[in-house]
């Protein structure tokens, strides 16, 4: 017959194991709800000033905005489920209480958005990482509110069928005259949608417009759809420009370099 702390030897064994197979049950499975990595860089000449909104009931990180310096990154963690953007402010001016403006993106004036959405124009990365009725994560780079900077989000990981989304190239350069916004010192900081330079139903799919069979794209939609095809450049641009993936990481990259452009 078996002593006490035989048994007890026993029981303390199995309750090992049984912690182990659950513990790698988790890692397999990826239960264990750990949420998913945001990694922004800044690969752009100048400093960006990157602002969040999380959309709805979802939390905003980083109260909504901070500091990226040339070639610095920074890794934000939000739960499985969250929806939000994130926009690149360019040209900003902050004092030491967080007060300032920017050129492009602004978002009332501070450094933290904490809630504000960024003023247009604005490139806008938009993503909802998974819905209670989906675990697929769908994500783009909007140019509906026309256009500051180039941006791009890539997963890291996730499988065949996860595409890149974005506008890698510098609208700017091209942006119809109509169109532009310029800065201080007198330089394109931006480019306005339609929407925003003319109004109207026709060009903010809008009222009688407010369906994909009446909205069409514009002359100036197809502009930026010929030079960023990945992005969406009018309401209803679904088909080339939204993508779905389940991935635990995905890198947000201001101003991509030429070799990630596909």
């Amino acid at each position: 017959m078996a002593s006490a702390a035989s048994n007890n030897k026993l029981l303390q064994l199995l309750k090992i194991s049984v912690v182990t197979m659950v513990s790698a049950l988790f890692v397999v499975t990826g239960t264990a709800g750990s949420g998913i990595q945001l990694i922004l860089v800044n690969n752009c000449a100048e400093s960006i000033w990157p602002g969040l909104l999380g959309t709805a009931s979802h939390p905003t990180p980083q109260s909504g905005g901070f500091h990226l310096a040339p070639g610095d990154e920074a890794a934000l963690d939000v739960p499985v489920g969250w929806s939000g953007r994130v926009w690149p402010r360019r040209g900003c001016s902050f004092d030491a209480r967080g007060r300032g403006s920017c050129a492009t993106g602004d978002c009332g004036g501070v450094l933290r958005c904490d809630g504000r959405p960024g003023a247009a124009p604005a490139t806008v990365v938009e993503m909802t990482l998974g819905t209670p009725k989906s675990p697929l994560h769908f994500y783009d780079v909007s140019l509906v509110d026309g256009f500051n900077a180039p941006v791009s989000m890539t997963p890291v990981g996730g499988g065949a069928g996860c595409g890149v989304a974005g506008c890698q190239a510098d609208l700017n350069v091209c942006c119809p005259s109509a169109l532009e916004v310029r800065d201080r010192e007198g330089r394109v900081a931006g480019c306005r949608s339609a929407c925003r330079a003319m109004g109207g139903d026709r060009y903010c799919c809008t009222g009688d417009y407010a369906s994909p069979d009446r909205c069409r794209p514009t002359v100036f939609a197809h502009v930026f759809k010929a030079v960023c095809p990945k992005a969406y450049s009018y309401a209803y641009d679904d088909a080339t420009s939204l993508n779905r993936c389940r991935a635990s990481r995905y890198l947000i990259t201001f101003c991509p370099p030429p070799t990630s452009r596909k």
